[in-house]
């Protein structure tokens, strides 16, 4: 019998990064950057790709919300619930650790 994985749920709080089987490489015969795991590519669109980048470990989602609010001069709750339905959905692929 297998055990199920408990689910993590994004929070303002959760201090995401990426695992060490994820990482993000550019890929110069594309032009585009691409998220590598085990056995998966993903090709994100610059907005995810900058919600990623932000993932580094010591910001919380609040933060990153903060920075990328400043970045693209748009108010925190204009853009939150879509950093974290982003943030929840590569969680839940076991690509982002929350």
């Amino acid at each position: 019998m297998t055990a199920l994985r408990e689910r993590t749920i994004v929070s303002p709080h959760s201090v995401p990064s990426l695992p060490k089987h994820v990482r993000i490489q550019y890929d110069p015969v594309r032009q585009a950057f691409a998220v590598l795991s085990p056995e998966k590519i993903f090709w994100p669109n610059e907005i995810s790709l900058d919600i990623l980048r932000h993932c580094d470990g010591n910001s919380t989602v609040a933060q990153i919300i903060a920075g990328l609010s400043a970045e693209y001069d748009a108010g925190p709750e204009a853009i939150a619930g879509d950093v974290v339905s982003f943030l929840q959905e590569w969680s839940d692929r076991l690509l982002v650790r929350s």
